[in-house]
């Protein structure tokens, strides 16, 4: 087999998916740094919690090690990582709001790929909910944002994982940017 340094994310992504138990430290290798990086920006938009970029990495490192998900590229991987991510942030906002001690919601800063009326602090938990309510009246818009926003993929990374045009993921980021504001009270 060749080293970590040989062979690319998709490689060994591939290599891990026919059940090469070794492919995942090759995966680690190639993408490890990109991944810190998804964590560091995730912890920085999430305000002040208890989390590492190391622990947010980590965690969601296990539970994709546990699931063992089909990942048909770098763009793919990282994506599910990112979402991973937001999932475990939200979850530990979520506990602190249910902190006996009266622990604060965390609080996010939606950037102008969100809200471009400029930058307002939206709580964690409100955002994770308006996002479930999106995915219910429209799946694809909500996955389309979770990515852009949340996974770091660019338009055309999107576009190919659904397999349509560039310009139908442009429509469907509008559509959802603009839902998002106005369900969060125009933040």
């Amino acid at each position: 087999m060749a080293d970590a340094s040989s062979k690319s994310l998709t490689e060994w992504l591939t290599a891990w998916r026919a059940g090469d138990g070794r492919a995942f430290a090759g995966i680690l290798d190639a993408s490890y740094g990109e991944l810190r990086q998804i964590a560091a920006e995730r912890l920085a938009r999430s305000g002040p919690l208890t989390l590492t970029a190391h622990d947010l990495l980590h965690e969601a490192l296990a539970k994709v090690m546990v699931g063992k998900p089909d990942f048909r590229n770098r763009a793919h991987f990282a994506a599910t990582l990112s979402l991973l991510m937001r999932s475990i942030v939200v979850d530990h906002a979520r506990a602190r709001a249910a902190d006996k001690r009266g622990g604060q919601l965390a609080r996010v800063t939606l950037t102008q790929s969100v809200a471009e009326e400029g930058h307002n602090l939206i709580d964690v938990v409100e955002l994770h909910e308006a996002l479930e309510r999106l995915a219910g009246q429209d799946p694809r818009s909500a996955e389309v944002l979770h990515l852009s926003y949340f996974g770091g993929l660019n338009q055309d990374e999107i576009a190919e994982l659904f397999q349509v045009s560039v310009k139908t993921i442009e429509r469907d980021l509008r559509f959802a940017r603009a839902w998002l504001f106005e369900a969060l009270g125009g933040h």
